[in-house]
């Protein structure tokens, strides 16, 4: 299908700022389909995973919608999780940044429902919110949706797996029947169907196909990286692997432009890609790159489209793409005429959830790999370096050579004292240079992938499993099956949760009550507290 930039759409100029601000250069297939179908005010049943832009295949059209003299809730939004109901709410801000008056509030279980109550006083158009909490407000009287024109369940399935359903159609019961209804699904069981069914009218069914991956020869690993070490990895990784070609994928022209300059003051051999260049401009770097004048091509999806060079050996997903078949299409881009390549995705916290929906679409298995060290990296050189100097040796010629080294030695300096003399100046001198900041809980003592925290409470306490199970789902949002084991003592717990959520539970639980008594959480160490 025909896939739209965003200067094709008919979205207001505000808008237009916005997106062109967050780097975005062209719409994804569920935007191209949904916006324009919104936009005429039909109802959407769009069948997408996690990271097609859904949020703002739907956040576009309710923002283009909006009758900002208006100061009721004119817009609900709902979805399956505390994460992602202020995930979507954050994105149609910045979306919205260039629009006066629009005013968005996120509400969900575990935040102190009066600081809510303060925020709806501010009259917000639009809400994004999960089921419990909604339907909490609308028994208080304190959620007023007669006014409601838009309405969208954002990852219905999900929802389902949850056991929303009822909840849904209780919302959905309690705005007015004549308005615009948005879902959106990753798969339609059933009981979603049924929803559609009795809730839609006459929806426009939108299904967004991926490709599977055709490239078996390319080696996929990732590293779990914070943002700010993002340069310092990818660094890292060139010089341990010194592809002759590479690729580096960016989300956004901006990202594009930092990251050039910054491999640049580094010292490599690099230039980039993007939307915002002039076709002759365009044409100057990709013929420095097939020449091998540049080595390191940094770009955008859109800007790399048709790019078809055989010897680029890797590919880096610098940033985690927005939309799977994006993966396919830049790790396409080695392993050509026959040849192996190796792709690299860099991984920032909750990102791990993206490629996860990556590996089961695109049928591929992407290993996680350490972050090398410095210490790996200078391995490698001073093998690099050997290995050139057994070649000096082994070409002869040395003997000029020869006269230099035992003037040295008759001024009573040994050989070895010559040698490493030289490779110290050759090398460069050896520099403290600091590891990327290690995560914080490395070393913690939890499982796979799970995370170790101490609670300075215990069975002394009475406290049991259920109570530290249900303190921090209903706190945090955490569904409980995700957490792993406890282990109560007298005057302390520990407890695992996923790595992912880790942060997210120490901020939400701090100073926070179990059983009515107060606690501390911190990471535990490896040998216990």
């Amino acid at each position: 299908m025909e896939v739209l930039k965003f200067s094709e759409l008919e979205i207001s100029k505000e808008v237009q700022k916005a997106v062109a601000e967050m780097g975005f250069e062209e719409a994804t297939p569920i935007q191209s389909q949904a916006i324009p179908y919104l936009l005429q005010g039909g109802d959407v049943i769009g069948q997408a995973q996690t990271g097609t832009g859904k949020t703002a295949a739907f956040g576009i059209p309710i923002l283009e919608k909006l009758d900002l003299t208006n100061k009721g809730i004119q817009a609900l939004v709902l979805c399956p999780t505390r994460e992602l109901a202020v995930q979507v709410a954050e994105e149609i801000r910045n979306l919205a940044k260039h629009k006066r008056g629009v005013e968005i509030l996120p509400i969900y279980g575990g935040q102190p429902i009066e600081r809510q109550l303060r925020s709806l006083q501010k009259k917000p158009q639009i809400i994004v919110g999960t089921p419990g909490r909604i339907i909490d407000h609308i028994n208080r009287g304190t959620l007023k949706l007669g006014m409601v024109a838009m309405a969208v369940i954002d990852e219905a399935d999900e929802m389902l797996n949850m056991g929303f359903i009822e909840d849904i159609e209780l919302i959905l019961k309690s705005v007015p029947e004549k308005r615009q209804t948005v879902l959106f699904s990753a798969t339609i069981p059933q009981p979603i169907m049924e929803l559609a069914k009795n809730y839609l009218d006459n929806p426009h069914h939108i299904k967004v196909v991926h490709k599977e991956l055709t490239v078996p020869r390319v080696e996929q690993v990732y590293y779990e990286v914070k943002e700010k070490t993002k340069a310092e990895v990818l660094s890292r990784i060139l010089d341990i692997y010194n592809p002759k070609l590479s690729m580096v994928f960016c989300n956004t022209k901006k990202k594009v432009d930092e990251l050039v300059s910054e491999l640049q003051g580094r010292g490599y051999f690099a230039d980039g890609l993007h939307g915002d260049m002039k076709q002759m401009q365009r044409d100057k770097v990709m013929a420095k790159f097939r020449n091998g004048q540049v080595d390191v091509l940094v770009a955008t999806d859109v800007a790399a489209r048709g790019i078809d060079v055989d010897e680029v050996e890797a590919v880096f997903n610098y940033d985690v793409p927005q939309d799977e078949e994006y993966y396919v299409h830049r790790i396409g881009r080695t392993a050509r005429a026959g040849r192996t390549g190796r792709a690299f995705t860099f991984i920032v916290g909750r990102e791990i959830f993206k490629l996860k929906d990556i590996q089961r679409y695109a049928k591929t298995k992407i290993t996680l790999q350490k972050v090398p060290t410095v210490g790996d990296v200078e391995e490698v050189r001073t093998n690099l370096f050997l290995e050139k100097v057994k070649e000096t040796i082994e070409a002869g010629e040395l003997d000029s050579y020869m006269n230099v080294v035992e003037r040295l030695l008759g001024e009573e300096y040994t050989s070895m004292d010559v040698a490493a003399a030289l490779i110290k100046m050759h090398m460069g001198e050896k520099t403290a240079a600091e590891e990327i900041e290690a995560d914080s809980y490395e070393n913690t003592g939890g499982g796979t992938g799970m995370v170790r925290l101490f609670i300075n409470i215990g069975s002394t306490q009475k406290i049991r499993p259920g109570d530290i199970v249900g303190s921090i789902a209903g706190e945090t949002g955490l569904p409980g099956k995700l957490i792993g084991s406890i282990d109560i003592h007298d005057k302390y717990t520990f407890v695992e949760v996923p790595r992912e959520y880790a942060e997210d539970v120490l901020r939400t639980m701090k100073n926070n009550k179990i059983k009515g008594k107060k606690i501390n959480i911190e990471p535990a160490n490896a040998k216990g507290r």
